[in-house]
């Protein structure tokens, strides 16, 4: 409305994901008073600290930028109450908001989560999304509660999950779609149109963070199977077998129809396409793949350089 007074808001984020959310904000009519973004932290060889990619955008449209170890602790928490937020908006922040930030702003804590909740609550809902052969995905924005990813829902939309997919195209794809709900949600907020409907309950699933023991390839499952954990593992952290005692990444595979003439794990055919594996069911034809210390490289160049036999035994 003209003369309607902007939306004061902090907004809460860390990596890629949450940038077009952050981005869209700053080019509406509301007012991003400050951003919370995770401490820089060493990378690379060099261990130099970086910058999150939410801070370095904060920091190129001149907003303040807090960075407090533990968002939760007082002297963070008197710092963040002085900008009087509205409204606090979160996007794959990594860390859990203390009740008496949750219950600071009139408008509430929203959420942008990238899963149709009220599954895949967790910080891995992408990733175990693809990797439990799901056909379709979306975008969630709710207001935020003590409890993990469990409050009322604003608004959500799916997406399918196209075969060729994987967790890099799809992280975009949700990326963006959280910022065009995002407008659509602040869009309803001004004009007193919010109507949040509460998570049921007994559909809750669980997305945890990504361990090791997820990434490992147990060659007695499906093909099937196994080219989804491969795509919900790529590109990163990525999937992994052993090979003549070594982890082998497996960037990208595909499940065939070969016949399985041999034990699961079993290279039953190689050649410049692939490297066909027995499985538990059906073959998995490896595509891409990188050697422990080499670089990521498709089966030709891997092919080249190393002996690698019909009958090997890969996982061992």
């Amino acid at each position: 409305m003209p003369g309607e007074r902007p939306l004061r808001i902090v907004f809460m984020g860390t990596p890629d994901f949450a940038v077009p959310a952050l981005e869209m904000l700053i080019e509406s009519q509301e007012e991003v008073v400050a951003v919370v973004t995770q401490p820089d932290r060493p990378k690379g060889r060099k261990k130099e600290r970086i910058p999150s990619p939410v801070k370095r955008v904060a920091v190129e449209n001149g907003i303040p930028v807090l960075q407090p170890e533990k968002v939760r602790d007082p002297e963070a928490l008197a710092e963040l109450f002085q900008y009087e937020p509205d409204l606090i908006i979160t996007a794959a922040y990594g860390q859990i908001l203390p009740e008496s930030l949750l219950q600071t702003p009139p408008h509430g804590c929203m959420n942008i989560h990238a899963s149709l909740l009220p599954k895949y609550r967790g910080g891995a809902p992408i990733h175990q999304a693809i990797i439990n052969g799901e056909k379709e995905t979306g975008v969630t924005i709710m207001y935020m509660v003590k409890a993990l990813d469990a409050g009322d829902m604003i608004v959500q939309r799916a997406i399918p999950i196209e075969k060729d997919d994987h967790v890099g195209t799809m992280h975009d794809k949700l990326s963006q779609l959280g910022s065009t709900l995002l407008a659509e949600v602040i869009a309803k907020l001004k004009r007193g149109d919010i109507k949040a409907i509460p998570q049921d309950e007994r559909q809750v699933t669980y997305s945890p963070n990504i361990k090791r023991e997820d990434e490992k390839l147990d060659w007695t499952r499906a093909a099937s199977a196994l080219a989804d954990q491969v795509r919900g593992l790529h590109p990163w952290p990525v999937a992994y077998t052993l090979w003549q005692g070594e982890p082998l990444k497996i960037w990208w595979a595909e499940a065939v129809d070969d016949e399985v003439k041999a034990e699961p794990g079993t290279i039953q055919q190689i050649d410049s396409n692939g490297i066909v594996v027995a499985t538990g069911e059906g073959c998995l034809s490896i595509m891409e793949l990188q050697p422990a210390g080499k670089k990521r490289m498709d089966v030709e160049q891997f092919l080249r350089g190393r002996q690698l036999d019909m009958g090997e035994k890969l996982g061992e």
